[in-house]
């Protein structure tokens, strides 16, 4: 603590204004002080913002009590309304239901009810008992349904995955033809985030289920007309062939021609959140088939959407062993893109546990930004998967000074979670750049024991800012962001 004093300098408001340093008091057990703070910012809406943001770091930090009072506090309505929404299921998992659902019953505004008791209900599946999440849910659906307002379909697809956590498949079903059905009466824009249909179609896409997201496509030549809820999504003209065998149902290698249907509400954002949610558990025939679907859909889009898309694209093909392909697929980029997305494809490949041929398709990268930042990620998984003699010799091998420091932070990390912190700190103190070898310091004094952290934490004080160990401080002195406000408070006096 006195090295932190010390290191504050004459002039650390600078960080004692941001939202994060506010935050770190209310996860320190100060919530007041970061109030107080708070309270000090001009703007309104701003304040509460500010203001819903401590209280959910105060209810991460199971400061419950202290978290209602000041969300009661917050000026403005809507802002007050989604921090109540927020400590719903904070108190149910903190084991006080009855407070909970008298929460629940405070928020004003109509369009915030059905979430906090869709919150409510998730909260109480997870904790199991299934009867009285499901009587939450029918609440929320009444709450949200009443509402009519646009926030419907995720509460809807909430309550999916409520029915899935109690076992209640049939209605999980209803429930995802219900969001499929906001979904289309609700437009989003083409800039819009991913939307509840996205976690309805990737819900299936892990089940092995791809019938819903066919029915919002074209399908291939041959393949049948009836979505999995028996309407007729696409009706066949007069003189298209009729599938008469089935073929294409279901079958990953049917001949793929998928396009958006007119008027469907499936997005470019929906499809890539479907890969990446499904990348890490998905079967290889079940990746193929997504994949296929998707580069189709790749010839449709433009800019953003059609980068997003692309790099769910690679990363899903390279963690199922589709490298070749992936890489392939970056040749659809402008060269000042494509070896940044190249870059990607090779961490993928070695989080995948294929380190060997990670580091060789990193070396055959010409752009040296780009392959310097791909060893990184190669070294960070020999290192994470215990092998630091290996690791350190290939981040050794990397001719950028700044990326080789970045690349020995996680040797540091990983030697010293092996139970080898002498070996971790000498490595540290060879980084070149004094920040970089601040944050392997960091790093090292995590997973070391407190006396062993301290000095450390004081040495990454010297080393860099105290900013950089305060996050570290957290943890070890829980004073320490109390001490930088009170330093703040004692500096006008001084200069007086």
């Amino acid at each position: 603590m006195a090295v932190l004093r010390l290191s504050l300098g004459t002039d650390p408001d600078s960080c004692v204004s941001t939202d994060w340093f506010r935050q770190a008091l209310a996860r320190t057990g100060h919530l007041a002080r970061a109030a107080e703070l708070t309270y000090t910012i001009g703007d309104e809406v701003k304040r509460s913002e500010e203001l819903l943001a401590l209280v959910k770091a105060s209810a991460g930090a199971q400061d419950l009590r202290d978290a209602q009072e000041l969300a009661e506090s917050i000026p403005v309505r809507q802002l007050r309304d989604q921090a109540l929404v927020a400590l719903v299921p904070a108190w149910a998992r903190a084991g006080e239901r009855d407070r909970a659902v008298a929460v629940a019953e405070s928020i004003r505004y109509p369009h915030n009810w059905g979430a906090a008791w869709a919150l409510l209900a998730k909260a109480t599946a997870d904790d199991g008992d299934a009867r009285d999440a499901l009587e939450f849910a029918d609440r929320a659906d009444a709450e949200a349904s009443a509402a009519g307002f646009d926030v419907t379909g995720g509460v809807l697809a909430l309550l999916m995955e409520v029915a899935d956590a109690t076992g209640d498949q049939v209605r999980a079903a209803l429930l995802a033809d219900r969001v499929e059905d906001w979904a289309r009466s609700h437009k989003s824009s083409p800039w819009a985030q991913p939307g509840p249909l996205a976690t309805v179609l990737a819900r299936e896409a892990r089940q092995g289920d791809l019938d819903r997201l066919d029915a919002l496509l074209r399908r291939p030549v041959g393949a049948g007309r009836t979505g999995r809820t028996g309407r007729d999504e696409h009706p066949p003209e007069d003189d298209e062939p009729v599938d008469h065998d089935g073929a294409g149902q279901g079958d990953p290698d049917a001949l793929i021609t998928y396009l958006p249907l007119p008027q469907s509400p499936l997005g470019t954002q929906d499809m890539a959140h479907v890969l990446d949610t499904v990348a890490e558990t998905a079967t290889q025939d079940m990746a193929l088939a997504l994949a296929d679907r998707a580069e189709a859909l790749l010839d449709t889009t433009a800019g953003f959407d059609h980068d997003l898309l692309l790099s769910s694209l690679t990363l899903l093909l390279a963690r199922h062993g589709q490298v070749e392909r992936a890489m392939a697929l970056t040749d659809r980029l402008i060269p000042e893109r494509r070896a940044g997305r190249q870059a990607e494809i090779v961490g993928q490949v070695a989080r995948s546990g294929d380190t060997a041929r990670a580091e060789a398709l990193a070396q055959g990268i010409t752009d040296r930004r780009a392959q310097a930042r791909a060893l990184v990620d190669v070294v960070r998984e020999l290192a994470r998967h215990g092998d630091p003699d290996r690791a350190e010799t290939v981040a050794r091998s990397i001719t950028d000074r700044w990326a080789e420091g970045e690349a020995l932070v996680a040797v540091v990390r990983e030697l010293a979670r092996y139970g080898d912190p002498d070996r971790a700190e000498a490595l540290a103190r060879t980084i070149a750049y004094r920040a970089t070898r601040a944050r392997a310091l960091a790093a090292l004094a995590e997973l070391s024991d407190p006396p062993r952290a301290r000095g450390l934490a004081a040495q990454v004080m010297v080393l860099d800012d105290w900013t950089t160990a305060l996050p570290l401080l957290e943890r070890l002195a829980p004073r320490a962001p109390a001490a930088v406000a009170d330093q703040v408070d004692e500096l006008p006096r001084a200069r007086a």
